[in-house]
Parts: C-alpha cells; sequence; structure tokens
C-alpha cells in the first residue's frame, strides 16, 4: 500500500513531532507549514523556545510557510507537506475568530468551513502529506470552558484528517502504534 498522507497524533511530547519529520527525511521538496502563533520570546519565552528547537531540527532545504490558512498551504505546495500542528491551527483559528468568549453561534460556520477547506485541500494533494496533532479527550475534563471548547473543536478536526488520510499513526512516549 502506498501512503500518500498521515496523521500523526500523541500526547505533548511524546516524540510525534521529531517522527513525523522524519517521514519526510529524504523528500527533495518539502512544505513545513507552522500554522501556530508566532511566539513572542518576550512575552512567551517558553512557547519561543519551542518553536526554535523546532526550527533548528528541520533541514535547511525544508521550507517554512508560518499562516493560518493551512488549507492554501496545503494546496499551493510544491512536494511534501508537514503541518505541524492542527493543534496550535484550531487555537489560531478560534482567536482569529475571537471564538473562546462568545457563543458559537456566532462562529461555528466559518470555523467549520474552515476545517472543510482543510479537509478537501488535504484529499486534493498529491502529497506526501503528513499532519501532526494532540491527542485530546483521553484525560479529565478541562474545568474551564475554553479548555472544554479546544478539546471539543480539536477532537472533531482529528477525526476528520484522519477519515481522508491514508495512515493514521499514535506516538506514546517515542513508541509508533499504527491505528
Amino acid at each position: 500500500m502506498t501512503v500518500r498522507s498521515t496523521l500523526v497524533t500523541g500526547g505533548v511530547r511524546s516524540g510525534k513531532s521529531a517522527y513525523a519529520e522524519s517521514l519526510l527525511q529524504h523528500q527533495q521538496s518539502v512544505t513545513y507549514v507552522a500554522p501556530g502563533p508566532i511566539p513572542d520570546p518576550v512575552a512567551d519565552p517558553d512557547w519561543a523556545e519551542r518553536v526554535a528547537l523546532h526550527q533548528a531540527r528541520r533541514p535547511a532545504h525544508w521550507s517554512t510557510v508560518e499562516t493560518i490558512d493551512v488549507a492554501a498551504a496545503v494546496r499551493a505546495a510544491d512536494g511534501a507537506v508537514l503541518v505541524d500542528c492542527l493543534g496550535t491551527w484550531v487555537t489560531a483559528l478560534m482567536d482569529d475568530l475571537r471564538g473562546w468568549d462568545r457563543p458559537a453561534a456566532d462562529w461555528r460556520d466559518e470555523f467549520d468551513h474552515r476545517v472543510q477547506e482543510l479537509t478537501q485541500a488535504w484529499v486534493g494533494a498529491s502529497g506526501p502529506l503528513v499532519a501532526v496533532t494532540n491527542e485530546v479527550g483521553m484525560g479529565i475534563l478541562p474545568e474551564h470552558r475554553s479548555g472544554r471548547l479546544f478539546r471539543d473543536l480539536l477532537g472533531t478536526v482529528n477525526q476528520g484528517i484522519a477519515a481522508v488520510s491514508d495512515d493514521v499513526l499514535l506516538v506514546v512516549a517515542g513508541r509508533v502504534l499504527r491505528l
């Protein structure tokens, strides 16, 4: 079986990003799509350090696209695509839609539209494609509305991308399990 698209999921610090990168290490052309917020090293030095570690690990010939419009980046890419990660994309998308503190009726249609655009771009791309995401919902019920909202939205996004991917891998403690 030829694998064109892969979703790599797992917990925080499970090794999923490094594993996802290894799947594309021999590709001539890789577009690394970074859909999360651009770090402010003064306001959030921990986030800036995480981003810097990811950047340092990438081969020099990979191109990086920092955007919330992941669907457009996937469609525009020439060659392999690595999206890291869908969790930061959901966060950035909710920030963009100002959805954290507003009723879902005010933003949900636009959110669903953008998820559908990404799913269509994923299906239409020639590949190889790899997306990284956080596995959610295996722990306690989040205390705050934003945590519950994030968990539910990312869970839905993960299911949608998994449904149209050729392979889904779960990374736990650096070990990879095919689902």
